[in-house]
């Protein structure tokens, strides 16, 4: 029996040695946090064989080499806003008090994008008016029309959107439009998407799947393209939660409806998504949009001061989560945020904490139902110490919450895409706006207030009284938080 035994040994010292070398790869990882270096090890030491796989497809933040290579040279090859004729002018230079001034700053280091004046914005009523005015929008483009999302479905509100494309298209409207490739498989694969590039629509796929097997090398088939960006004229832009669907998500019907805030933004603020939309269309086409990019800057006009930030995995991993942060720890008067998916890292929990201990009136507010069970137990992991600090957390009935936003003192307001879990921070390319405005800032209070109408209170009485078994559950699943 030597034969057998000797071959046993060999496969043994073989997997050992895999585990062996995968978990020297993973503290030999750059930009990873010592508690999600722990998590991965225990995870390949523990499960050896579900471990390795799970390391090898979902370990790293792996776009692949070549598509990182040409998603860096497109953006060191495309012009900057300050290139653009009119950048100079009086009318864009922000108009933001000293004591807000760091938080432009900060953003400025992401993108390189500096926040901008003379913009105007309207928060739209509900999902279906903002797919309204996109479409009113669209059909009266004149020049071009750009849209990214990452979920985009062939019903009555994504419908809408693919036939003004092609009214657009047909009258000689440049049109170009990108999808995930995951989140938006349904509609590229659908007759609608064929029937828009027969109409003159130029479509890309952002992240095609590929083989998930090839992962390690070819780069992880969930890093996806989160963002939902509109330009249209490079004068009118849209920036939120909402993608291109119905509020009745009929993909997750059983959470509906879908609560989104969206806010149409008109102004020089737009040629910012521009160079969003630009970046993601020409490294995955090939086509540069740099006369589009150079073209002189939109007039401006008595408006707001606002900035762009877009996050990936092309940009340092701490952007997300350092813009979260900072604005928790600048807040003086109140903090308000919505997000249906928190799971947190150390230093956000604990500036949310912080906020609260501090005096400032702190607020959260997340939906009562989650349509990711493992984000919502691992969330509500979170409460009885953000409770304990004085955080009031609540929870929306009235649907699955969506929105994503943050206003601080009823002054500065961050919306957009990105979540406070750490898929936004590490793995999705996000986009946001963060702007300056007491108006605007307000209507988009007045939107928080109302969730907060149709939201339950959570005390730390209730949480205490949760059954063992639940807080056992909840914290379990917040352990694989770094691994998720």
């Amino acid at each position: 029996m030597p034969g057998p035994l000797l071959t046993s040994a060999l496969i043994a010292a073989i997997h050992l040695l895999i585990q062996l070398s995968l978990c020297v790869r993973v503290l030999l990882r750059p930009h990873r946090e010592p508690a999600s270096r722990i998590a991965w090890i225990l995870v390949i030491l523990a499960a050896p064989v579900v471990g390795i796989v799970a390391y090898l497809l979902l370990g790293e933040v792996n776009v692949g080499r070549r598509r990182v290579g040409r998603m860096r040279e497109v953006l060191a090859a495309m012009p900057r806003i300050s290139d653009a004729p009119g950048s100079g002018e009086a009318g864009l230079r922000p108009d933001v008090p000293e004591h807000w001034e760091h938080l432009f700053r900060l953003g400025e280091t992401i993108n390189g994008f500096g926040p901008i004046g003379g913009s105007r914005g309207r928060m739209m009523a509900d999902s279906d008016s903002a797919i309204d005015a996109i479409v009113s929008d669209i059909d009266a483009a004149r020049d071009h029309v750009h849209l990214l999302f990452y979920i985009w479905l062939a019903d009555t509100n994504g419908l809408k959107v693919v036939e003004a494309m092609k009214r657009a298209a047909a009258r000689g409207v440049a049109c170009r439009a990108m999808a995930d490739g995951l989140g938006s498989r349904a509609m590229i694969g659908s007759g609608h998407w064929q029937a828009m590039r027969e109409s003159g629509v130029r479509l890309a796929a952002a992240l095609p799947i590929g083989n998930p097997l090839l992962g390690p090398i070819k780069g992880r088939v969930d890093l996806r393209n989160h963002r939902k960006v509109v330009v249209i004229d490079d004068r009118i832009t849209y920036c939120g939660s909402q993608n291109c669907a119905d509020p009745a998500f009929l993909v997750k019907a059983k959470y509906a409806p879908w609560v989104d805030a969206v806010i149409r933004f008109e102004g020089p603020i737009a040629r910012q998504n521009q160079f969003l939309f630009a970046s993601d269309w020409t490294s995955g086409t090939g086509e540069g949009l740099d006369d589009l990019l150079l073209r002189p800057m939109p007039t401006p006009e008595p408006g707001l001061t606002a900035q762009v930030v877009g996050t990936g995995p092309t940009v340092r991993p701490s952007a997300m989560p350092e813009l979260f942060e900072t604005l928790m720890y600048s807040a003086r008067r109140e903090l308000v945020i919505t997000t249906p998916y928190y799971v947190p890292d150390e230093a956000m929990q604990a500036a949310l904490c912080a906020a609260a201990r501090r005096g400032v009136p702190t607020t959260i507010i997340f939906p009562a139902r989650n349509d990711s069970w493992i984000v919502g137990a691992a969330s509500r992991s979170y409460y009885a110490d953000l409770l304990a600090a004085g955080v009031r957390i609540f929870e929306y009935e009235g649907g699955l919450l969506h929105t994503k936003s943050l206003t601080i003192d009823g002054e500065v307001t961050l919306i957009g895409s990105a979540n406070m879990d750490r898929r936004s921070f590490e793995l999705n390319f996000e986009n946001n706006i963060l702007f300056y405005d007491p108006g605007l800032t307000a209507e988009v209070r007045a939107r928080q207030q109302a969730y907060l109408s149709s939201s339950r209170p959570v005390s730390a009485e209730q949480v205490t009284r949760w059954p063992r078994r639940r807080r056992l559950w909840n914290n379990t699943v917040a352990m694989l938080g770094p691994v998720l």
